[in-house]
């Protein structure tokens, strides 16, 4: 089956899909994207995903006039049409097409915006969560505005190339200070000496992960100690566990850092209770979509805008 996009309010083949060569997007990075998984054909995680859309549209200031409710139903029909049972549903929104000028262009031109989707293999995705993976880290190079979710990613897609050159799945950023931000794609969790799990507070270093906020509060839920401040590569290296979280990978164990094996060098009894308890629990509560598309108490619960934290703060709950 040849696979549908949706561009700017048409449903075309995939492989003659294209949007203009002055498009803002193209030339400036002038755009933000936003990944929804599938599971068993419904969006996850729903209203978190959207409500971090329109948090970047805001902080760019892209006026996006479309609906959530008309968001909503072109997401399913782009899942549909692709027949996407298990996988993901990806949108980037730019600011338009417009003359090449690094200021912005009118309020007349509009925004474009592209919807795709596809599956995902599933057994890789399972099989590389009960085997754990492998991760490099490397000096944060990227700009200081990350809780942004831009398509401005090439220190990501240079790190990521890496960490594939060196047999590793994933590469961890680490700042001036010799702390763990985040990695390419991904969250990063440790469980330290005080079997607390321990992750970078939220702050403009870091993308405020969907996936993240909702395994937090599964494992809060779980009476388990919750520390949200920066840890360092060395702790990283001594840690009892360490995982990573993200739409299409949540709570997948770490097993290696660099050269150092974590722990006795495979998934931890946390991770892996966090994965299962993710995937399985509580679905009609808090992991798939309200039926009607939209469910306000969620909506704006995580990703109200957030002062900016310095490197170290700490919260702890």
């Amino acid at each position: 089956m040849s696979r549908i996009a949706y561009v700017n309010g048409a449903y075309v083949p995939l492989a003659g899909a294209g949007v203009s060569v002055l498009d803002r997007g193209f030339q400036f990075a002038d755009s933000i994207y936003e990944v929804w998984a599938i599971r068993g054909g419904r969006l996850f995680d729903a209203d978190a995903h959207m409500s971090r859309l329109r948090r970047s549209l805001n902080e760019l200031r892209i006026h996006f006039p479309m609906s959530d409710a008309a968001l909503y139903a072109v997401l399913r029909d782009t899942q549909r049409r692709n027949r996407v049972t298990d996988g993901i549903v990806y949108l980037q929104i730019s600011r338009g097409a417009a003359p090449r000028d690094h200021v912005f262009p009118s309020l007349s031109v509009r925004p474009t915006i592209v919807v795709t989707a596809k599956n995902l293999d599933q057994s890789a995705i399972a099989r590389r969560a009960a085997q754990g993976i492998k991760v490099i880290t490397l000096p944060d190079t990227r700009w200081a505005r990350c809780d942004i979710k831009s398509v401005n990613l090439l220190p990501n897609v240079l790190a990521r190339q890496t960490a594939k050159e060196k047999g590793a799945f994933e590469a961890w950023f680490v700042d001036e200070a010799g702390f763990v931000t985040e990695g390419t794609s991904s969250n990063a969790f440790i469980v330290d000496a005080q079997n607390r799990i321990r992750t970078a507070a939220i702050s403009n270093h870091i993308l405020h992960g969907v996936t993240r906020a909702a395994l937090l509060a599964i494992a809060r839920d779980h009476q388990l100690k919750v520390v949200e401040e920066p840890f360092t590569t060395e702790e990283a290296k001594v840690a009892g566990e360490a995982f990573i979280s993200a739409a299409s990978n949540p709570a997948v164990p770490v097993v290696a850092i660099d050269a150092a094996q974590v722990g006795n060098g495979q998934p931890g009894p946390i991770a892996k209770a966090l994965r299962a308890f993710y995937l399985g629990a509580e679905p009609e509560n808090r992991r798939f979509e309200a039926e009607s598309g939209l469910a306000p108490e969620r909506r704006t619960l995580m990703f109200a805008a957030q002062p900016r934290a310095r490197r170290g703060a700490t919260k702890e709950a």
